[in-house]
C-alpha cells in the first residue's frame, strides 16, 4: 500500500519526492514503492461565486442583497480542474490507503489542502507534515513525526470561517457601496481599515498649519549649547523677539558650567526577524515593497533552503532549537561573507541563550526566520536575494552579541540665568552594532571637552535659527506594516487592544497582498517610498460606517478566529455574528446620505471599446460617455435617463462638444457662449446650464444680443 503526499506546490513536491526517494515519474506526480508525491497549485479549490447559486445574482441589484446562502459550496478553481482530476485518480486509487498532507504549515496551507479533500469527498485517513524549513533533514524528520490530521481540525475550522467571512463581507458590502455610488468599490475586512489608517494620515497632513519657532545655539569655543527651558525640556522659541532677547541678554556674556551629568546607557541586540519586521528593514534600507521581500523570502526557503519557513509572527525560538543554533552558527562560520562574524560566537565558552531568544510561550505556528542548518552557499544568491538573506543572517548572529555600550554626558553651561544644553556619546563597546546590521540605533559618537563644574566659559558667539514644525510624514512601506502589526493603538477597547497586540490588521502572510491590493483598485498610489491616497480612496473612508473601517471589527475577528482555532468558540456562533454584520452592511449606504459623489469610472465595455469619461452625471454620480450622437449617463442600464444631444444647439449656429460638456459637468455653468438667435439672425451671448428638471436638456440664461 501507498500513501498520497500532497504539497501546495510542484517546486515543493519534487523535494519531498526527492528525500522520499520517489524516482518514478508519472504526468503531475512522483513516485516509488511506498510513496506517491503530487501536488496543488495554490488555491485548486474556490468558493462559489454568487452567480453560481443563482444565475440572477450575476446582475448587481439592491433588491437581492444580502447574499447569505444557506450553505457556502465549493467548486474547482478556473486553472485548476485539471490537476483536481489528477489528485482525484490518485486518492482513488486502490494502491493509496493514506493521505499526507504537506502544505504549508499555517492556517492558509491547512485550507489549501482541506477544500481539496472535502471538495473531492475522500473519506480515506490522512496525516500531517509541519514542518519549518525545506533542508532534506528537516522534511526528513518531519515524516519521522507526523501527526493525525484531526490533530489540526480545529485550525481547518478557523481558516474556513476567515474563507467565508471575508467572501460574505466582499460580496455583500462591494455590491452595496458599487449600487450607492454608480463606481465600482472593493470592500474588505482587512483593506478597508488599512485604507482609513492610511486616509487619517493624509487628513493630519493635509490639515496641518507650519508654525513657525527659533532656536538659539551658543558658541563656548571648545563647543556649542542649545538654548532651552529646562522646566519645559524644550528648545522652541515662539517669537523672532523672544529669540532676539536671550541673544541680546547672553552675547559675550560670561557664565559657567552648571553641571555636568554622565550616564551610561546598554541597549540590548534587536530581536529575531519575524516576516514583518524583515520586511520593514528590506523597505527601508532597500527600498523594496513587502510584496518583493516576500517573494524573496519564499525562494530562499522553497528553493535556495537556506532559510526557514518565513511566513511567521514570531521573533523566538523553541528549546528544542538549541542544537540546531549551534549547527548554523557553526555553517555560518565557514562561509566567506560571515566567518569572522560567526566565529566569535562559536568559540564563546557558553552560548548567551536568554528569554530574548529561547522562548516557546512565544511560537505559535512557527519560530523567528533565521538560518537553515543545510547548504549554506551566499556566493550563490542573486544581488537582492543576498541581500535579504544577508538581513536575516546578521540578525541572526546579533542576537549573540553582547549588549551595545556607550556613555551619554550632558553639560549645562548657564549665562546670565539662561540655560545652554550639550550632548555628546562616547562609546564603550560596539557589541552587537558592530555587525552592521539593519534597524540599529547606534548613537553617533560626539567627544565633548574635559569641563569642570563651576568652570567659567564665555559665550562667544549666539545666533538664531529659524525653523518650522513638520507636518506627519506619509505612511511608507515600512511604517504601515508597523501600523498594521499595532494596529490596537487605534482601538479604544483594551481588551481589543490585548488581541490586536497578537493579530493586527491581517497576518505576516497577507500583509504584503493587502498593501499590493489597494494599489490595484486605485485606492493608493505609491510615490517615492510613500503610499499616499487617491481622491477615491478617501472619499471611500467617508463614506464607510465606523465598523467598517476601524481595526476594532477586525480586531473582534481575529479574537473569534484564535478561540475557534483553540476549540473555546463553536464556529455557528462566529458565522452567526458575521451574518448579522453582513446584514447591517447590505443595508447601511442606502440608508446613509453621505452627499458623496465619486469620479465616474467607464464601464467594461467602454473600455474596451476605448470610450472616454467627459464628467459625473449630475442625478446619478455615473460616468458620462460620448456616443455618435450623445453625451449620455453610463448608468443608463440603471434607469439614468441623462442625455445631451449634440444636435440640441444647432439652430442657435452653437457645438456641443467634449469641452463645453466637461465644463458643464465640472462648473454647472458656461459663460458667454457665443451664439446666433435662429429667428432674427442676430449674434448674441448667453450662459449655458443643464436643466434641472428635464434629465440632459440645456437651457440658455443671461441672453445678451451684440
Amino acid at each position: 500500500m501507498k500513501s498520497l503526499v500532497i504539497a501546495e506546490k510542484p517546486s515543493v513536491g519534487r523535494d519531498i519526492a526527492k528525500v522520499l526517494g520517489c524516482s518514478g515519474k508519472g504526468e503531475g506526480f512522483l513516485f516509488n514503492d511506498n510513496y506517491i508525491v503530487s501536488w496543488a497549485f495554490g488555491h485548486l479549490v474556490e468558493l462559489y461565486d454568487p452567480e453560481d447559486y443563482d444565475e440572477d445574482l450575476k446582475r448587481w441589484k439592491r433588491e437581492t442583497l444580502p447574499i447569505i446562502p444557506e450553505e457556502i459550496k465549493l467548486k474547482a478553481s478556473k486553472d485548476g480542474k485539471k490537476q483536481l482530476n489528477l489528485l482525484k485518480k490518485l486518492m482513488n486509487d486502490k494502491e493509496v490507503d493514506r493521505l499526507i498532507c504537506a502544505t504549508d504549515a499555517g492556517r492558509e496551507g491547512e485550507l489549501i489542502f482541506r477544500y481539496i479533500y472535502v471538495f473531492l469527498k475522500c473519506k480515506k485517513p490522512f496525516s500531517r507534515l509541519w514542518i519549518s524549513s525545506m533542508t532534506d533533514k528537516a522534511i526528513k524528520d518531519g515524516f519521522d513525526s507526523l501527526k493525525d490530521g484531526s490533530e489540526y481540525d480545529r485550525l481547518y475550522a478557523s481558516a474556513k470561517c476567515r474563507s467565508e467571512a471575508d467572501w460574505l463581507v466582499g460580496i455583500n458590502a462591494t455590491r452595496a457601496f458599487t449600487l450607492k455610488y454608480n463606481v465600482l468599490l472593493s470592500i474588505g475586512r482587512v483593506q478597508t481599515p488599512t485604507l482609513a489608517i492610511i486616509c487619517e494620515r493624509q487628513k493630519e497632513i493635509n490639515a496641518f498649519v507650519p508654525d513657525d519657532y527659533f532656536e538659539v545655539t551658543a558658541d563656548f569655543g571648545e563647543y556649542k549649547g542649545l538654548w532651552t527651558d529646562l522646566k519645559e525640556n524644550s528648545s522652541k522659541i515662539k517669537t523672532e523677539e523672544d529669540a532676539a532677547k536671550i541673544i541680546a541678554e547672553t552675547k559675550g556674556k560670561e557664565g559657567a558650567v552648571k553641571s555636568i551629568k554622565k550616564e551610561e546607557k546598554r541597549q540590548a541586540p534587536p530581536l529575531l526577524y519575524d516576516l514583518t519586521e524583515l520586511q520593514r528593514d528590506a523597505n527601508s534600507k532597500f527600498g523594496f515593497s513587502a510584496q518583493k521581500t516576500l517573494s524573496i523570502a519564499q525562494e530562499l526557503y522553497e528553493k535556495r533552503k537556506m532559510i526557514t519557513y518565513p511566513r511567521t509572527d514570531s521573533r523566538y525560538l523553541s528549546d528544542d532549537m538549541i542544537p540546531k543554533i549551534h549547527a548554523v552558527l557553526k555553517l555560518l562560520s565557514f562561509t566567506e561573507a560571515y566567518g569572522e562574524w560567526a566565529e566569535r560566537v562559536v568559540n564563546l565558552p557558553k552560548l548567551p541563550l536568554s528569554k530574548r531568544i529561547i522562548d516557546n510561550s512565544k511560537i505559535t505556528d512557527h519560530h523567528a526566520i533565521i538560518p537553515t542548518d543545510g547548504r549554506l552557499r551566499p556566493e550563490t544568491l542573486s544581488e537582492d536575494e543576498f541581500k535579504v538573506f544577508d538581513l536575516i543572517a546578521r540578525r541572526f548572529m546579533a542576537v549573540f552579541y553582547p549588549y551595545y555600550v556607550y556613555d551619554t554626558t550632558t553639560i549645562i553651561t548657564e549665562v546670565n540665568s539662561h540655560s545652554f544644553v550639550t550632548k555628546g556619546t562616547t562609546v564603550r563597546d560596539p557589541g552587537w552594532t558592530a555587525l552592521n546590521i539593519a534597524g540599529k540605533k547606534e548613537k553617533k559618537e560626539e567627544l565633548l571637552p574635559n569641563v569642570t563644574e563651576g568652570q567659567p566659559q564665555t559665550a562667544k558667539k549666539v545666533t538664531k535659527k529659524k525653523k518650522q514644525t513638520k507636518p506627519p510624514s506619509p505612511y511608507t512601506e515600512a511604517s504601515l506594516l508597523s501600523a498594521m502589526e499595532n494596529a490596537g493603538r487605534f482601538v479604544e477597547d483594551e481588551a481589543l487592544k490585548e488581541q490586536l497586540k497578537e493579530n493586527g490588521l491581517g497576518t505576516p502572510a497577507t500583509r504584503a497582498g493587502i498593501i499590493e491590493r489597494l494599489i490595484a483598485v486605485k485606492y493608493i498610489v505609491r510615490k517615492g517610498k510613500s503610499l499616499v491616497p487617491t481622491e477615491k480612496g478617501m472619499k471611500l473612508v467617508e463614506v464607510c460606517p465606523k465598523e467598517l473601517k476601524s481595526p476594532e471589527t477586525t480586531g473582534r475577528w481575529e479574537k473569534g478566529l484564535r478561540s475557534i482555532s483553540k476549540g473555546t468558540m463553536e464556529t455557528e456562533k462566529f458565522m452567526g455574528s458575521i451574518k448579522r454584520y453582513v446584514n447591517f452592511l447590505a443595508a447601511n449606504p442606502f440608508n446613509t446620505n453621505t452627499g458623496v459623489v465619486f469620479a465616474p469610472e467607464p464601464s467594461k465595455a467602454a473600455k474596451k471599446a476605448g470610450l472616454k469619461t467627459f464628467g459625473v452625471c449630475p442625478f446619478c454620480g455615473g460616468p458620462v460617455l460620448e456616443n455618435t450622437k450623445a453625451f449620455y449617463c453610463g448608468g443608463w442600464k440603471n434607469g439614468c435617463k441623462f442625455t445631451v444631444w449634440k444636435d440640441e444647439l444647432k439652430g442657435y449656429g452653437g457645438e456641443v462638444n467634449g469641452e463645453l460638456i466637461k465644463k458643464l459637468l465640472s462648473e454647472g455653468r458656461v459663460k458667454e457662449v457665443s451664439l446666433t438667435l435662429p429667428q432674427t439672425g442676430e449674434k448674441c451671448t448667453a450662459d449655458i446650464i443643464i436643466n434641472k428638471n428635464i434629465k440632459g436638456l440645456l437651457e440658455l440664461k443671461n441672453l445678451k444680443r451684440i
